[in-house]
C-alpha cells in the first residue's frame, strides 16, 4: 500500500552524548519494516526523475520495487548493475543534492529516502549472502588501474565484469584510498570498504598495495609489462594551506594527515604506531565534509572543545546538511564569518631546550562580513577592520582543499595538467596520452565520491570500447 507520508522515515542512529565518544557507526540503518515502509513512499514514476540525477545512474524506481516485495537479494542486484560500490554510496553520497532532489515527493514535502534504501540493501546483502559473484569468463586483455579509491574501484570492477584482466596499484597498505584514509569509522566503517574490495577480488581484480607508481613503477613500465590501457585514480591527496604565519608550528596538521593518523593508522589507540595530538582545545578551518570529520575525530579523540572556523555564513557552509546537523548535536563549535590570520605559539628563547617551544598556543582570527558574490556566486567575505580576536587552541586542522600529487604528472612524457595539477581528459576521461585515461580527484580536484565513481564508470566504458575495436 502507497504510503503517502510527506516526511521520510527517520534514520535510527546513535545518541549524540553517546557517539561523541565513541568510534561507532552514527546511524544504525533501517529495519525491514522501515524500509518496506519508506519504499512504498516512492510513486514508480514512469520518467524516473531520480535516475538522471544519479552520477552510476542507479535503476532506482526498479530496486525500490523490489524492497516493496520484500525482495532485498532481488534490489541488491540491480544496484550492482550499475554501481561497484552500494554499502559505500548509501552512506557518503550526497542523495539530497542528487538523486532525492529530483525526487518527485520532495516537491510538497520530503524526497524518498533512497540512500537509506541503498545502504539497507547493501547492507542486508552482506549479512545474509556469504556466495561470492562468479567470476566472468576472461577476454584475454590486461588493464591496470591507478589508485583504489572510488573511482578505481569503479573503473577495475566494470571492466572485471567484462572480463578483463585488471590489477589496481595502490601507493598505501591498504586498499580503499580516500575511502580508508579520509572518511572516519563513524561514518564509514572500514569493514564495509572491506567487503566491498573483497567482492571485486572476488571478479578477479587483483590488488597490488605498496606500489606507487611514478616511483616505484612509472605509467609506461605498466605499458611494458603488457598493459593494454591505464586508469590514472590517484586522488588528490597534496593539503592546500593558508600560508599564513605560524603554520609550522607544532600541533598544525593538514586534514589529509589528521585523518590519516585516525583513520588508517588508528592513532586513537592507546599505544599507537603514529601519534597524534589528543586532548585540549582544536580548530579546524574550513567547511566541508573533510571539515566536519575532522572536527568530530578531534571530538572522539578526547579534545575539550571543537572550534570549526569558516569565513562564510551557515548558509554557504558546502558541508553536507546531515553532518552539520550531527556536528552541532554533538557539541562542535561553529565560528562562522571569522577567518585566522596567524597561529600563535609559545618560544622560550632563553630556554631552546624548553619542551613547549614551538608548540600552537592559539589562532588570532578576523571577523568576516559578506560582500558582493565572487566566481562561484558565493558572496565574497571581506574583513571588519579591528575585529581580531585569539581563539584559545592547542592544534589547528587546515582542511581547505587539496590537490592533485604532480607525482604522475612529473614521471609521465605527454601527460597534460590544468593549472592546478588535475589532469586534463575529454568527455570519454582519455587524457594526452593515447590509451591512458583518467578519473576522479586526479581530473577535478577533491570532489564527491560518487562524482568519483561516475568518472571510473565512464572511463571503464571508454577502455572497453577502445580495446574491443
Amino acid at each position: 500500500m502507497a504510503n503517502m507520508s510527506l516526511i521520510k522515515n527517520p534514520m535510527p542512529t546513535q545518541a549524540p552524548e553517546v557517539r561523541a565518544h565513541n568510534f561507532s557507526e552514527v546511524a544504525t540503518g533501517y529495519l525491514s519494516e522501515a524500509a518496506i515502509d519508506e519504499a512504498n513512499r516512492c510513486l514508480n514514476c514512469k520518467n524516473m526523475p531520480c535516475v538522471s540525477g544519479c552520477p552510476v545512474n542507479i535503476h532506482i524506481p526498479e530496486f525500490i520495487e523490489k524492497i516493496k516485495e520484500g525482495d532485498f537479494e532481488a534490489a541488491y542486484q540491480i544496484i550492482s548493475q550499475t554501481s561497484s560500490l552500494p554499502a559505500v554510496c548509501g552512506r557518503v553520497c550526497p542523495q539530497e543534492t542528487q538523486c532525492e532532489a529530483k525526487c518527485v515527493r520532495g516537491i510538497k514535502g520530503e524526497p524518498v529516502g533512497i540512500g537509506r534504501l541503498e545502504r539497507f540493501v547493501a547492507d542486508w546483502h552482506n549479512d545474509n549472502v556469504t556466495a561470492a559473484p562468479a567470476k566472468p569468463e576472461s577476454n584475454g586483455h590486461k588493464v591496470a588501474v591507478v589508485g583504489s579509491g572510488p573511482s578505481g574501484l569503479t573503473c577495475a570492477g566494470d571492466l572485471a565484469k567484462k572480463g578483463y584482466d585488471v590489477s589496481v596499484f595502490e601507493a598505501l597498505h591498504t586498499a580503499g584510498g580516500v575511502l580508508v584514509y579520509g572518511i572516519p569509522e563513524f561514518r564509514l566503517p572500514k569493514s564495509i570498504v572491506a567487503k566491498e574490495v573483497e567482492t571485486l577480488k572476488a571478479l578477479g581484480v587483483k590488488i597490488e598495495t605498496n606500489v606507487v607508481i611514478g616511483k616505484t613503477l612509472t605509467i609506461d613500465e605498466l605499458f611494458e609489462m603488457g598493459f593494454e590501457a591505464v586508469f590514472v585514480g590517484s586522488g588528490a591527496g597534496l593539503p592546500n594551506f593558508m600560508r599564513i604565519p605560524g603554520e609550522s608550528l607544532k600541533g598544525v596538521y593538514s586534514a589529509n594527515e589528521f585523518l590519516t593518523r585516525s583513520n588508517l593508522m588508528k592513532a586513537f589507540n592507546e599505544t599507537p604506531v603514529t601519534p597524534i595530538m589528543k586532548g585540549g582545545n582544536v580548530a579546524v578551518v574550513g567547511g566541508g565534509n573533510v571539515a566536519m570529520d575532522a572536527a568530530r575525530t578531534a571530538l572522539r579523540l578526547g579534545a575539550d572543545k571543537v572550534y570549526i572556523v569558516y569565513r562564510r555564513s551557515m548558509e554557504e557552509l558546502p558541508a553536507r546538511r546531515e553532518e552539520v546537523e550531527h556536528a552541532e548535536e554533538e557539541g562542535i563549535d561553529f565560528r562562522l564569518l571569522c577567518n585566522p590570520v596567524e597561529i600563535l605559539g609559545y618560544n622560550n628563547p632563553d630556554d631552546p631546550r624548553d619542551p613547549k617551544n614551538g608548540f600552537v598556543t592559539g589562532m588570532k582570527c578576523i571577523k568576516m562580513e559578506l560582500g558582493e558574490p565572487d566566481a562561484s556566486g558565493r558572496r565574497r567575505p571581506v574583513e571588519i577592520p579591528g575585529s581580531e580576536f585569539v581563539l584559545d587552541v592547542d592544534t589547528v586542522v587546515m582542511s581547505i582543499g587539496t590537490s592533485p600529487n604532480p607525482l604522475i604528472k612529473d614521471t609521465t612524457e605527454g601527460l597534460e595538467v590544468n593549472r592546478k595539477g588535475g589532469i586534463i581528459v575529454n568527455e570519454d576521461g582519455l587524457t594526452s596520452r593515447n590509451a591512458v585515461y583518467a578519473g576522479g580527484d586526479a581530473v577535478t580536484g577533491a570532489a564527491t565520491v560518487i562524482s568519483a565513481m561516475g568518472a571510473g564508470k565512464t572511463a571503464a566504458k571508454a577502455i572497453d570500447e577502445y580495446l574491443s575495436k
